[in-house]
């Protein structure tokens, strides 16, 4: 069936050029994997420079980011309202878990994501005690100024540690500093440190991995209460568990 011809009001309030913008974020939003400009241009069936300056304007936008196999979305769209259906499912498969690890240690625990330099508090689960120490939604922190930030940068690809440090624009003794800490989560697996904003909080944060690569940190900032239900220890032991069965659940979902 032949398509009627488009009217002049239609003709007018087309965009082609967010069309296109829109079409790319869309695509890479549904791809688990890296795509080249050719690749989306093929499954967008359009030509390579018809997307060229647009794949340019949403990577210099963050938008979008390049890797070592092609394009990917970055966190911006988070930002902008937890719009990405990846986090908004990491977060419901994460809470039932969080509520159990708050339960079983006493202690409040939050989920943080990575978006443009810094670490973003996307959900979180009261202590169950009367009194404790919690982070509120939406708290963000530069990368290297949080323990989570050290945990979420170790689980990637050198290429992007790099790009996060420019981005980062630290000076020497801080790059120094932050990259020890790094290698220390990938040596161990966690990270455990001393708040550097709360006396007497110390932060216990475990990667949530996706291919190798960290998608978030699960963080219980552990306040010393008495009687104390876990112990410093127990409560990594017990955040590694909750860790391990978001994995097996993000997992389960895919298939």
């Amino acid at each position: 069936m032949t398509k009627a011809p488009k009217t002049d009001d239609e003709r007018r309030y087309k965009a082609p050029a967010l069309a296109k913008g829109l079409d790319i974020l869309e695509l890479l939003a549904l791809e688990r994997a890296p795509l080249s400009n050719s690749q989306m241009a093929s499954k967008l069936g359009r030509s390579i420079s018809e997307l060229f300056r647009m794949v340019v304007t949403l990577e210099e936008r963050g938008y979008i980011e390049q890797q070592t196999d092609g394009f990917v979305l970055t966190n911006k769209l988070f930002s902008l309202g937890l719009a990405q259906t990846r986090v908004r499912n990491l977060i419901e498969t994460s809470l039932a878990e969080m509520k159990n690890l708050a339960d079983k240690v006493g202690q409040s625990c939050h989920l943080t994501v990575c978006s443009n330099g810094q670490i973003v508090v996307v959900s979180r689960v009261e202590n169950p005690r009367d009194l404790g120490f919690s982070v509120r939604i939406g708290y963000r922190r530069p990368l290297a100024e949080s323990t989570s930030g050290a945990v979420l940068c170790a689980y990637h690809p050198m290429e992007t540690k790099q790009k996060i440090l420019a981005e980062l624009a630290l000076n020497a003794d801080q790059e120094r500093e932050f990259l020890m800490r790094i290698l220390k989560v990938e040596q161990d697996g966690y990270a455990i440190r001393a708040s550097d904003f709360v006396e007497g909080v110390t932060d216990i944060s475990v990667p949530i991995l996706e291919n190798t690569e960290a998608v978030a940190a699960l963080t219980v900032p552990h306040v010393q209460c008495k009687p104390e239900l876990a112990t410093i220890e127990g409560t990594l032991q017990a955040v590694k568990l909750a860790v391990s069965n978001i994995a097996t659940l993000m997992n389960t979902e895919r298939r």
